[in-house]
């Protein structure tokens, strides 16, 4: 088996946008963490992590969310952690890089105008931070390659 992945994202689209990147993760051992516990459904066989789901307006649950990502994090020991947001993807991006993890950072395709919040905070922590729309690139990043949708 090969290196360990550990693939993150918040629940709806960002999900879904993760589960559409799933071709790419063949042959590694992958494990996922989102925050709806119904979506084992959606990748049986595979271990899950739930984590508790957050934004900027519920303080008490980002604090929550930063110590369940903490503990995926050092529980895992990823190798390569890849998200599509939002706020619980963040934490376990931050957290994976400081341990010593390659990171990639896929802003959420809904986000058409401007990176995301979490996205823009995780330039700092991402090997690869990545948009999909083509105009929100520049030299500095985020970089376009593409759309999962």
């Amino acid at each position: 088996m090969r290196d360990k992945v550990l693939a993150v994202s918040s629940g709806g689209g960002h999900w879904v946008q993760l589960l559409r990147l799933r071709t790419a993760f063949e042959g590694f051992n992958v494990v996922y963490a989102t925050v709806n516990p119904d979506s084992q459904l959606d990748i049986a066989g595979c271990p899950l992590y739930i984590i508790p789901d957050a934004n900027r307006w519920t303080k008490l649950s980002l604090v929550r969310c930063m110590f369940s990502a903490l503990w995926i994090v050092i529980r895992v020991k990823p190798r390569v952690v890849i998200t599509t947001g939002a706020a619980p993807g963040l934490f376990v991006l931050v957290f994976g890089k400081l341990l010593g993890a390659k990171t990639l950072w896929l802003d959420s395709i809904a986000n058409v105008e401007k990176m995301s919040m979490s996205g823009r905070l995780a330039r700092w922590f991402s090997d690869q931070w990545l948009t999909q729309w083509n105009d929100l690139a520049c030299p500095k990043g985020p970089e376009y390659k593409g759309a999962v949708m």
